[in-house]
């Protein structure tokens, strides 16, 4: 899935950046690595530096790939990190990375990614968090007469509220600066939450607020010398600068900040690295730490605790099962048989689908409204009390509902979600993510053709939750569900509508629901399920 906006610079010359006009040189160069490979481990002690790049959060509103070393898989950022009951473990590990214009901090820090050998990594530059500037700076700006390592040049406030989210696990959108007209981009990155947060800025250490946030802090000290040579050589080459002009610049503005803001920091640093990248001693001890922090917060998806936690529980009021009418009865009589055919499971599943599908709708909130009917009369009617409904598939079998819904609801918005476990730890992952434009305001109607433990459920829910969907307008509709799953659900999202067409009381020690319905996609695209593919839980082999 997608991610951040610090960018990587090339080589020890392009280190980090702490004015502007150094940051706008480097966003070429992190474009390239939107597509980050991830291959087998290698060892972390010593450290040396990697030939393979980590899977890190890249400013890319495109979901980048995984490449692992037998199979390419989209992701968009992280496993779930939650418990059955539908809370975070711990919050992510946040390391911050200060130090001067050129010091070599994107540098530490994209070394730090590669020796710690985990894939969910998110990289934060503090260079998108630029003020947007008014004319007469925008002026002063265009002839070098502009501040930009001054505190006042960056929105503290957005850049707290934005790594507090990150920090808890959440989605956040993060500002795209142009550094040529000194302004934000309409378009916002989205960027999703990781184990490791990795922060680097001049002005990391400069702000109370952001100083709670940090897990980990580290000065990378750089001679004042190397740091003006790189600057020169950067913006000769980079920029089409001439040399007094980078000097003005750098006498007027950098070094008097580095020595009044930036280098003071330093009292408040766990750990200083002198030489940047080149420490590779440091680089270890940092890594070591971070290694023994996520040993502590190890997560482990437990599918035994979500089929024993609600055992001989009344089934939750959020669940509403559709009325076994004689139909719906004849229908899941069809449907179950094993002896019927792909078109005859395709039909009659289509019809219980476009039942459920108008049975959900009853439960969305109306509001009053009057129309003139064309005998002028007035006719007292329903109007859906909120902005839209946008339906989200659980792909592959959750998608099958699709054109039940847009056969109900006129140009409704679709999402889709694809879920896989993970066969080593047993964990749902999420592999692929594609969501509308501010879902945030919408009602959604969750969609998945069986619901057995409610792991995958859970999982897209809590994804639904990190994109600010509210709790209360997300509707989860499944042809058949267990007990088990209706629990699991309910307990860690007790404001969730559940709606389903029937409900079994068993799971098998496969954890197939029981009499159930079979492998719901299997009978409906007429396939075999490849051994590694997981379309819905009931389908998820642990």
């Amino acid at each position: 899935m997608e991610a951040t906006s610090s960018d990587s610079k090339a080589g020890e010359q392009s280190a980090d950046t702490g004015m502007e006009a150094d940051s706008s040189a480097s966003r070429s160069d992190s474009e390239q690595d939107s597509l980050d490979g991830l291959s087998e481990p290698v060892p972390r002690c010593p450290l040396t530096p990697s030939p393979r790049k980590r899977t890190t959060s890249q400013s890319k509103t495109e979901p980048p790939l995984l490449r692992t070393s037998k199979r390419t898989i989209y992701t968009a950022g992280r496993p779930p990190w939650y418990n059955v009951t539908g809370t975070t473990f711990k919050e992510a590990f946040v390391i911050g990375l200060c130090g001067g214009s050129a010091s070599g901090k994107t540098t530490v820090a994209n070394k730090i990614i590669e020796a710690l050998d985990v894939p969910w990594v998110v990289l934060l530059s503090m260079d998108s968090f630029y003020k947007v500037l008014n004319k007469e700076q925008q002026e002063l700006a265009a002839t070098n007469e502009y501040n930009f390592d001054h505190p006042d040049a960056f929105d503290f406030e957005l850049l707290v509220t934005v790594l507090r989210k990150l920090k808890k696990g959440k989605s956040i959108k993060v500002p795209v600066y142009d550094f040529t007209t000194h302004s934000r981009r309409k378009e916002w990155k989205t960027v999703y939450g990781a184990n490791v947060v990795i922060f680097e800025g001049i002005l990391a250490f400069a702000n109370k607020e952001l100083l709670k946030l940090l897990d980990m802090k580290v000065f990378v000290d750089t001679d004042s010398d190397i740091r003006l040579i790189r600057r020169l050589k950067r913006d000769i080459s980079q920029r089409g600068r001439d040399i007094s002009g980078i000097i003005k610049q750098y006498n007027k503005f950098v070094k008097p900040a580095f020595e009044q803001y930036i280098e003071p920091t330093v009292q408040v640093a766990d750990i200083v690295v002198p030489r940047g990248g080149e420490n590779f001693v440091a680089l270890d001890l940092i890594v070591q730490h971070v290694h023994s922090q996520l040993e502590k917060r190890k997560l482990r998806w437990d599918i035994s605790a979500l089929a024993s936690a609600h055992q001989g529980q009344p089934l939750p009021k959020t669940l509403s099962v559709m009325e076994s009418t004689p139909q719906v009865r004849g229908m899941h009589t069809i449907i179950r048989n094993k002896e019927t055919n792909r078109d005859e499971f395709i039909f009659y599943s289509k019809r219980l689908m476009r039942l459920l599908i108008e049975h959900a709708l009853s439960f969305l909130p109306l509001k009053p409204v009057f129309v003139e009917t064309p005998q002028g009369g007035v006719y007292e009617g329903k109007r859906l009390s909120g902005k839209r409904i946008t339906g989200v598939s659980i792909l592959r079998a959750g998608e099958t509902m699709e054109q039940a819904l847009m056969a109900v609801c006129k140009d409704i918005r679709l999402g889709k979600i694809l879920i896989q476990t993970n066969h080593d730890t047993g964990e749902p992952e999420l592999h692929y993510l594609r969501l509308p434009k501010d879902i945030s305001e919408d009602y959604v109607i969750l969609m998945d053709s069986t619901v057995s433990t409610g792991a995958a459920a859970l999982m897209a829910v809590r994804v639904l939750l990190d994109h600010d969907v509210a709790e209360d307008k997300i509707f989860l509709l499944s042809l058949l569900m267990a007990e088990m799953g209706v629990h699991s659900v309910a307990y860690a999202f007790p404001r969730v509508r559940i709606i389903t067409t029937a409900v079994d009381k068993e799971v098998n020690d496969q954890f197939h629901i029981i009499p159930g319905i079979g492998n719901f996609g299997d009978r409906y695209f007429g396939t075999d399920a490849p051994s590694d593919w997981c379309e819905s839980d009931e389908g998820m082999d642990f």
